[in-house]
């Protein structure tokens, strides 16, 4: 695993993801929607240390395509990819939906 200072920059398409998700969660309750909020930036923000600690993508990695890693906020997938010293995060998507179609709409 690489260690290091990487930095992590949020995609428009992963910023609008996480604003969805969380005006969708506050509707019911606003402190499940901060709480939800904050892990999700905190597991991103870990990415700063350990870029590499996701796995790859299992849904794209059957088409061979190994560039994108996820880590999981249950039920939430943070979808990311590294270049040189950076983590761009690409998505937040509900792991309940069907990942397949959504991953391969929006990666290949």
């Amino acid at each position: 695993m690489t260690t290091g200072t990487y930095q992590v920059f949020w995609t428009q398409t992963a910023q609008q993801d996480l604003k969805r998700i969380i005006e969708y969660i506050a509707a019911d309750s606003e402190i499940q929607a901060n709480r939800i909020y904050l892990a999700i930036k905190q597991k991103a923000a870990n990415l700063q240390q350990f870029p590499f600690q996701g796995r790859i993508v299992p849904e794209l990695r059957y088409y061979h395509i190994l560039t994108y890693r996820e880590l999981i906020s249950p039920p939430w997938r943070i979808i990311y990819k590294t270049e040189e010293n950076k983590v761009w995060v690409l998505a937040v998507i509900d792991g309940r939906r069907n990942m397949e179609d959504i991953l391969l709409d929006r990666f290949i």
